[in-house]
């Protein structure tokens, strides 16, 4: 996708670096591809080597924008460089009068009045939120997601930000890991569509339009495969598994046109990403031919030093360029040190060009050299922040998110009169937590909570109580561990309200703040006393239907074989508690699929659908005790992936392909019938897998390569189609390449990963 649109002439060009009185003229001629390089050279030729290395200079707000200029320390040396055109990015100011400030002064008083890119964590919401990105996930819809971040991409750029660290791509197999709520679930081909889909609603069409932003794809790479699901630490997988695996989202966001990428903070076989040639310089800009520029995370070109690969910050400058990482956050080596490296020899100036030269295109991209001041308009910052159609998109996007996975005894959905209904958990009366982690411009408190939603429903008699709480105290920048609360004094009450209801509504699980970056956990199951006070609830009145706030897949078990009704609700954002309640009352038919495998126990973790089958899969003899397994638990997940209920059933018949075998220039069309056999009109969505029996490296038991979403009136059937050819089939080879090889292959068609109806078929070159 190209970005910047060229267009046929030849004109002398009046390059207007700023809203001043500095404006620098060049005369040259512009063909029809060149346009935008012709543009960049003629600022980079201006430069000093001093103002290139500031372009790759990112700093953190450093003080009170509207008050005094610092004088002294740290803030005031960051200042100084700004004024000297030392940087380039500015990483966490917000609002249109602090960002006109900062670029007023990179423009009107830096020599040659290069604009600044505002960056910010927009991951999924400015202040209006949507669910977090692994709950969009379980939407499967593809078009909700882009509108999703669309939303956040107009709310964001009204107050003056231009870019924002998001999508996250990484595949994620481990729950324990904290990030898992940020990104798109194990799937590489659902994570390469949703980053698509996000990346999208975040550019748009056009990046100069004042209703969108910069994406950036990150973290490349490996960064979900941390040793033990504990955040930042190390990742050790096969090349197989990077090029299968790993690295299809990020490639998928780089035909995509993403503009930005970021750099992860672990090491990758024993180099540290930020400093890692083989990432950034042969694959990324080599063989995927990138031409957007790489952003280090938050200090990790310092952070080389603490892996042991860099002795100080002037070599982990030296490494981190050298290896490809364009713009360096918050670390300080690049503007420290560059210079001194390049005199020395240790770093060819043609790094430094390239770099900036990267840097450069993308603010002309944005439009920035035209106007530097095209993101601040305090009235469109006034009547954009907040308005209602992002809170009915966010809605939307959030009945879309949950998950049915459990409803014995029909108690879903509820009667809309007529019953008594007691609603105990914190978290459903909580206005915080439902916004979730990596929410960092939203107020506490702005979310609807189930409480509120609920009350909506005025016909029936609703109480509430609290139960226990989730947490003690604080939650931000505390471990999980030392906020969980031993308190049951809530007990009693809880037990003495449900033994009188005709259904209990239970909202239970993690507080939005305890997942997210630095949150890995090692109990999967519910914080605290939660487990306790529902097997408590339980024994007075076993109609509970429990509703799961958290942001990574828990291990359930008991749950799961006695609650009659589970829904999963992650943490849905703004709307939350009406989303919740629309769906409890039947007013959404819940449609999403689980985007990740949900264990039985954390023993079983990572765990994920598409595995390996190994040389000793499940036996047939029982007796035997050597095959791979546990002794004391099943292989199988508690939930698989892709799956999930509706409040309707849905049957699966007639899977046809029309021929048996194809050649590299054919295909098989495949098509399966649909039936809605329920009283509900519902959303289900079509899975389709595949098995290549033999390979030149193991493949895994099963693939998705395709998922199509349909509504079914009552009795309503539909044909679903699907083709598969040559490039369904490809992976990274024991030729180093990506290719489709002769065989025989299983296909599976479905309502999720496991139940599936299947044939056979053979590719043939």
């Amino acid at each position: 996708m190209r970005i910047v649109k060229t267009v046929s002439f030849v004109i002398t060009s009046i390059i207007v670096l700023s809203c001043s009185n500095k404006i620098i003229q060049s005369k040259v001629s512009f063909s029809k591809d060149n346009v935008l390089d012709r543009r960049v050279d003629s600022v980079l030729k201006l430069m000093t080597l001093d103002e290139k290395i500031g372009q790759l200079n990112q700093y953190n707000g450093f003080w009170e924008i509207t008050g005094p200029t610092p004088k002294e320390g740290q803030a005031a040396k960051k200042y100084e460089d700004l004024k000297n055109g030392l940087v380039g990015s500015m990483l966490n100011v917000k609002g249109v009068i602090d960002v006109r400030a900062l670029q007023k002064i990179a423009v009107e008083e830096t020599r040659l009045g290069i604009p600044l890119i505002f960056g910010f964590d927009v991951i999924h919401g400015y202040k209006t939120i949507s669910p977090i990105p692994l709950a969009e996930a379980a939407s499967w819809d593809l078009v909700e997601i882009k509108k999703s971040a669309a939303i956040a991409a107009e709310e964001a750029a009204s107050v003056g930000l231009n870019w924002t660290f998001a999508p996250m791509v990484d595949i994620a197999r481990d729950a324990r890991w904290g990030r898992v709520m940020e990104g798109s679930g194990e799937d590489p081909y659902l994570g390469s569509q949703i980053a698509v889909a996000r990346i999208q609603g975040f550019q748009g069409e056009d990046l100069t339009a004042k209703n969108t932003i910069l994406a950036c794809a990150k973290h490349f790479a490996g960064y979900a495969f941390a040793e033990s699901g504990r955040d930042y630490n190390t990742v050790d997988v096969g090349e197989s598994t990077l090029q299968n695996i790993v690295f299809p989202p990020f490639k998928a966001s780089v035909d995509a046109g993403v503009r930005t990428f970021m750099n992860s903070f672990n090491e990758l076989n024993g180099i540290p990403a930020t400093g890692n040639k083989y990432l950034q310089r042969q694959i990324l800009k080599g063989d995927w031919n990138f031409d957007g520029f790489v952003v280090s995370d938050w200090g990790s070109i310092n952070e080389m030093i603490a892996h042991g690969y860099a002795k100080d910050n002037k070599q982990a400058a030296e490494i981190a360029i050298n290896a490809g990482s364009d713009m360096d956050m918050e670390s300080s080596a690049y503007v420290a040190h560059l210079a001194e490296l390049v005199k020395e020899g240790k770093v060819e100036e043609s790094l430094i060009d390239d770099a900036a030269r990267r840097i450069l295109k993308v603010k002309f991209e944005l439009g920035l050299f035209d106007n530097p001041y095209l993101y601040c308009d305090e009235n469109y910052e006034k009547a954009t922040v907040g308005k209602k159609a992002f809170h009915d998109g966010v809605l939307e996007m959030a009945k879309k998110s949950i998950v049915l996975l459990k409803n014995e005894k029909q108690l879903l959905p509820l009667k809309k009169s007529g019953q008594k209904v007691v609603l105990i958990g914190a978290l459903a009366n909580d206005k915080t937590s439902p916004l979730g982690s990596w929410r960092i411009a939203a107020d506490d408190e702005t979310a609807v909570s189930v409480l509120e939603g609920m009350k909506e429903y005025k016909n029936n008699q609703l109480t509430y109580v609290k139960g226990a709480n989730v947490t003690e105290g604080r939650t931000e920048f505390v471990w999980e561990t030392k906020i969980n609360t031993t308190d049951k004094s809530g007990f009693q009450e809880a037990i003495k309200a449900a033994k009188g209801a005709d259904v209990v509504v239970m909202v239970l699980g993690e507080h939005g703040l305890q997942s997210g970056e630095g949150r890995s956990r090692t109990d999967l199951g519910l914080p605290g006393v939660q487990q306790e006070l529902l097997e408590q609830v339980y024994k007075v009145n076993p109609n509970i239907v429990l509703v799961l706030n958290n942001g990574r897949p828990l291990a359930i078990p008991w749950a799961d074989e006695n609650i009659p009704s589970i829904v999963e609700a992650w943490h849905l954002g703004t709307q939350s508690g009406n989303a919740i309640a629309q769906v409890l009352y039947g007013d959404y038919n819940p449609s999403g699929k689980l985007p990740m495998t949900f264990p039985r126990n954390v023993g079983q973790v990572p765990i994920y659908y598409n595995y390996k089958n190994t040389g000793r899969p499940v036996m047939n003899e029982p007796e035997s005790v050597f095959w791979s397994h546990y002794s004391d638990e099943k292989n199988t997940p508690l939930y698989p992936f892709g799956y999930g209920l509706s409040y309707t059933q849905f049957e699966y018949s007639n899977l046809e392909l029309n021929q048996k075998s194809f050649s590299a220039e054919g295909s098989i069309e495949v098509t399966v019938n649909v039936k809605n056999t329920g009283k509900y009109t519902g959303k289900e969505v079509v899975q389709l897998y595949i098995r290549d029996i033999f390979a030149s490296v193991t493949r895994p038991v099963k693939e998705l390569k395709g998922f199509e979403m349909i509504v079914l009136q009552p009795n309503e059937t539909k044909k679903v189609h699907f083709t598969i050819n040559k490039k369904t089939i490809e992976f990274y080879t024991a030729n180093s390449i990506w290719e489709a090889e002769e065989g025989d292959f299983k296909l599976f068609v479905g309502g999720s990963s496991v139940k599936t109806m299947d044939a056979d078929f053979q590719y043939v070159k």
